[in-house]
């Protein structure tokens, strides 16, 4: 069986990064590690060619190869998913779709022409799927039934099957699920609440094999919240500490974590000691009633900024997403964002309006209340609210354009990145240098010049590299690298801008419509 992996496009969003991205020429920030563990899965006789449309497109001698199309992929690029099940079904391919696009909502890929659909955890359903193909079926639906795989028996992705050298980050996962019960989340409804984790020796079979592709750059782990089985983490971390020593220390690590990972102070050293440097976490917003509500518990018992300070304090850079909306939140929720966000000097702040995704907790209250606006779902930053929220619509979306606008000022940027960098604790061990090349060094001067010279940023720019050199030097290169983000967030603000001031516009329009019609029914009857 000749399969071609296709993997969609994303549209432009907070971390679609292009523009600082083509200052180090990599085409994406990370890799479809979906696909390529599907392709581990399937029978290894099979043979496999992957495609990221967010990387290249597929060529005529691509689609001429291909039995089958195995498509993948997140709500966020369901338009481009589309399209692609609609060319291969116009090419004559037989077309297999899973991911937690179309495990969410499966009608839409299947409206579109999917043959197959193979739903859930792929470990489960895969098999099920490769019965029916040997079988001779042409069609199917495949699902887990509320069952969870053993994630001890996930072999190891097929890395080879990517171009490494288009993407800045390699990722990785060693866990699934998470303890927690957030109203608007859609991960415990994929994976459950019970994290199910690999064995240590697992991952680091991983990292071994991308160690000999030659991967020398940062590793995400892509884990919904990393730290949810603290034990297993901790036994994991022991030993990844051993091989990254033995290695020289040859990548970095970022991931996502709960909040509550300031409370375990050893668990951030241990985290630091493997060379982690980043994690994302889910502030949501400062409002605790508002929390409370949403049920994000674990973000009420302790001091917000005190829990984002620690973390920062024991050396791993924090990124924080905040989202307003909620039921009964109080005008002027955007401006303490935007005040929490300086406060704590957070620099890569994931700023939304809430969104309702299918078969959450939340999605099920607000369609028995009746406030869904449309059985749709988009996670991306330029989309209004699929719901009517408990205050005016207008008054949310105002608050969300100017604050977004605020917080990616390049000055005001800029600053909270300095000011993030400097009290950013550096590891005992000392790491292998980050590979100085040519692209590295243009990447450098590009930024010297753009910040530096031409923009109003000059003065400071030069003033926080000093301050940086001066005070926690270990880190100027980590400073560097994340000031480079301002060459998107320069633009992506304005999208964020025009996008959804022209959706108030056709919203606030249709409003006055219906209004208009009303009354003249009642001006009539």
């Amino acid at each position: 069986m000749r399969v071609l992996l296709l993997y969609p496009t994303f549209p432009k969003s907070f971390w679609s990064f292009e523009k600082a991205l083509a200052l180090v020429d990599r085409k994406a920030l990370l890799p479809p590690l979906g696909l390529i563990t599907v392709a581990a899965i399937l029978p290894q006789d099979w043979e496999f060619k992957l495609v990221d449309r967010n990387v290249r497109p597929v060529t005529e001698a691509e689609w001429d190869w291909a039995e089958m199309v195995i498509i993948s992929g997140m709500i966020v690029q369901a338009d481009d998913m589309m399209d692609q099940i609609r060319e291969a079904k116009r090419r004559g391919k037989s077309v297999a779709v899973g991911g937690p696009y179309a495990t969410s909502l499966p009608h839409e890929p299947q409206g579109a022409g999917a043959d197959f659909l193979i739903l859930d955890e792929g470990e489960i359903t895969l098999p099920m799927f490769v019965e029916a193909v040997q079988r001779g079926d042409t069609q199917g639906v495949f699902r887990a039934n509320g069952e969870k795989p053993d994630v001890t028996t996930t072999p190891i992705p097929r890395f080879e099957l990517l171009n490494l050298d288009a993407y800045d980050n390699m990722s990785v996962q060693f866990s699934r699920g998470c303890p927690f019960q957030c109203e608007f989340c859609d991960i415990i409804v994929l994976y459950g609440r019970k994290p199910r984790t690999k064995e240590p020796q697992q991952l680091l079979a991983e990292l071994e094999r991308l160690y000999e592709l030659g991967w020398r750059r940062t590793v995400f782990l892509v884990d919904d919240n990393f730290i949810g089985n603290k034990r297993n983490v901790k036994l994991l971390l022991k030993e990844l500490k051993v091989w990254m020593q033995e290695h020289q220390y040859p990548f970095h690590f970022n991931t996502e974590a709960s909040v509550d990972l300031a409370k375990d102070p050893e668990l951030m050293e241990m985290m630091v000691d493997c060379n982690f440097n980043a994690v994302f976490l889910g502030v949501e917003t400062p409002d605790e009633d508002s929390l409370a509500l949403t049920q994000k518990f674990q973000n009420t018992r302790d001091s917000l900024s005190d829990s984002v300070d620690a973390i920062i304090a024991a050396g791993l850079r924090v990124m924080a997403g905040f989202i307003i909306g909620f039921d009964g939140e109080k005008p002027g929720a955007g401006d303490r964002i935007v005040r929490f966000v300086e406060k704590t000097a957070v620099p890569t702040a994931l700023f939304s309006m809430l969104q309702a995704l299918p078969d959450t907790a939340l999605w099920h209250r607000l369609e028995k209340e009746g406030r869904l606006r449309g059985k749709v779902a988009n996670i991306n930053q330029t989309t209004l609210m699929n719901f009517v929220p408990t205050r005016p619509l207008e008054e949310i979306t105002r608050e969300y354009v100017n604050a977004f606008w605020e917080l990616y000022d390049p000055m005001t940027y800029l600053n909270r990145t300095y000011r993030h960098f400097l009290k950013l604790g550096t590891p005992k061990h000392k790491s292998k240098l980050r590979s100085v090349s040519w692209t590295v060094i243009r990447a450098m001067l590009i930024v010297f010049w753009r910040q530096g010279v031409v923009r109003k940023t000059r003065f400071r720019f030069w003033a926080n590299l000093i301050g940086i050199l001066r005070h926690n030097p270990r880190v100027w290169d980590h400073y560097l690298s994340i000031c480079a983000l301002n060459e998107h967030f320069l633009e992506y603000r304005q999208i964020v801008k025009d996008e959804i001031e022209s959706q108030l516009a056709e919203f606030l329009a249709e409003e006055a419509r219906i209004q208009a019609e009303q009354a003249r029914q009642t001006a009539a009857a």
